[in-house]
């Protein structure tokens, strides 16, 4: 079973978990930089910063393939990164 609370440590740590699976794939990740005009430098400058992890997540949201194979291999639902998005979003 996923995980579906929107603690913000739990939020935090879904989104980083989300994020690392993103970078892990090399054509993802260059997608990632292109579509939200985070540099490289940007990611590792701001990666605690709730905007930022917001728009990664956002990123998956934008291809539900990458969503469902991210939320599965971080042993999370698709909803859960959808709610820790907005708990982001809401934080920033």
């Amino acid at each position: 079973m996923g995980r579906t609370d929107t603690n913000p440590h739990d939020t935090q740590t879904v989104a980083l978990q989300a994020l690392v699976w993103t970078l892990a794939d090399e054509a993802r990740a260059g997608r990632l930089v292109a579509l939200t005009g985070l540099t490289p430098a940007d990611l590792r400058a701001r990666l605690g910063e709730p905007a930022v992890l917001a728009a990664c997540l956002a990123f998956l949201e934008g291809h539900e393939p990458d969503l469902v194979a991210c939320a599965g291999a971080i042993g999370a639902t698709p909803d859960a990164l959808v709610a820790a998005r907005a708990a982001l979003e809401r934080a920033a």
